[in-house]
C-alpha cells in the first residue's frame, strides 16, 4: 500500500499525547470530538500531524442536514488550526453531503437517532416540504453534489487559509465524473490541489465497485483520499490513492469484544485504546511479506506398468 495512511481517533487528546508509537503517524480527528470540548478550553499544541473531518456522516445520518453553517464551521476549524498548530493540520474536510441512498432517503426511522441502524433522510436539506413528492436517486445526488461543490466554495472565501480539500460526492461513477465536471466549471483545477477526498464509500459492500470508481479517478491524474477505505479495499485499491483513512480498529475490537493481554485499562474491550489502535495500524501498514516460492515438483515420468506373468 502505497497510500498516507490516517489513522481514525475517538479521542482528540492522542493529538497532544507524547508516546513513541505515534511517531510519524498521521491521525484523523473529527470535528466533532474537538467541539465536544469548551470554547474556553485552550487546546494544547498537537504533537503529531493530522486531517481534520468534518463529521458530515454523523451530521447528516442523526440530523438529515447541517446545523452548523459554513461561518460557524469556518470558524472552529480556524480555532483548532491556531491551537493545535497550523504545521500539524495537513487539511480539513468541507461540509459535503454524502450519497448514499440510506442516507438521503433514510432509513428504520422508527429505531431512534441514537441507533446505529438509524438514518434520518435528507428531505429537508433538499428543500421538500412534508406533503411534497420524493425525489428519485439521480436528482437527489445532484442536490446533495451542487451543495458539496458550493460549500467548498464558501469555505474558501470565508477562511482562504485553511488548507480545504474538495471532495467528489455521487453513487455511481457517472455520477462522481459529473462531480468532477462540477468543480471544473466552478474554476477549481482539481489536478493542482495537493488531495481530493473521495465520498460515499466506506459503507459500501460491493468492495469491486469502489476498486472501479478509483481507478478511473485515479487515471484522471487526481491525488484521491479514500475517507474510511476497508482494509480489504487498501489490499485492491491502495495503489491508486494518495491517502486513506479508517477506524475500523475500534468497531472490530467492540464488536468481537477484544482486550489485548498486554492492556491495562479497565474497559472490557479495546475500542478506545490508543495500544489498540496502533497494533492494527501497524498489521495494517506493515508490507505482508512476499510468499516463499513453492518448492519445485519432480519432473513427472510416466511408470511402466508391470503385468503378471500368464
Amino acid at each position: 500500500m502505497k497510500a498516507r495512511f490516517f489513522l481514525g481517533t475517538p479521542e482528540p487528546s492522542w493529538l497532544w499525547r507524547p508516546h513513541p508509537g505515534l511517531a510519524g503517524v498521521g491521525l484523523f480527528v473529527s470535528r466533532a470530538r474537538l467541539a465536544r470540548r469548551s470554547p474556553n478550553r485552550v487546546i494544547p499544541a498537537a504533537l503529531h500531524d493530522f486531517a481534520l473531518d468534518s463529521g458530515g456522516f454523523t451530521e447528516l445520518k442523526k440530523f438529515g442536514r447541517w446545523r452548523t453553517s459554513a461561518a460557524e464551521y469556518a470558524a472552529e476549524v480556524r480555532r483548532y488550526r491556531a491551537q493545535l498548530g497550523p504545521e500539524r493540520m495537513m487539511w480539513a474536510a468541507p461540509q459535503d453531503c454524502m450519497c448514499e441512498p440510506w442516507v438521503i432517503y433514510g432509513r428504520d426511522q422508527h429505531l431512534g437517532p441514537a441507533h446505529e441502524r438509524f438514518f434520518h433522510g435528507t428531505r429537508e436539506l433538499r428543500g421538500l416540504g412534508p406533503g411534497d413528492d420524493e425525489q428519485d436517486l439521480l436528482t437527489a445526488v445532484r442536490i446533495h453534489q451542487r451543495l458539496t461543490v458550493a460549500n467548498f466554495l464558501e469555505l474558501q472565501r470565508i477562511a482562504p487559509e485553511i488548507p480545504w480539500i474538495p471532495v467528489l460526492q455521487g453513487w455511481t461513477l457517472a455520477d462522481y465524473l459529473h462531480c468532477v465536471k462540477l468543480y471544473e466549471a466552478a474554476g477549481v483545477d482539481l489536478d493542482a490541489v495537493p488531495v481530493v477526498g473521495l465520498g460515499s464509500v466506506c459503507r459500501r459492500e460491493d468492495t469491486a465497485e469502489i476498486a472501479q470508481i478509483v481507478g478511473t479517478l485515479s487515471a484522471l491524474g487526481l491525488r484521491l483520499h479514500g475517507f474510511g477505505v476497508k482494509t480489504e479495499g487498501l489490499s485492491m485499491y491502495g495503489e491508486q490513492l494518495a491517502s486513506a483513512d479508517s477506524q475500523a480498529w475500534s468497531y472490530g475490537y467492540r464488536k468481537r469484544k477484544i482486550r489485548l493481554p498486554q492492556c491495562t485499562h479497565r474497559a472490557q474491550t479495546c475500542g478506545w485504546c490508543l495500544e489498540g489502535a496502533l497494533a492494527w495500524y501497524e498489521r495494517v501498514t506493515q508490507p505482508r511479506p512476499a510468499p516463499e516460492p513453492e518448492p519445485e515438483a519432480a519432473p513427472w515420468r510416466q511408470m511402466a506398468l508391470e503385468l503378471p506373468a500368464a
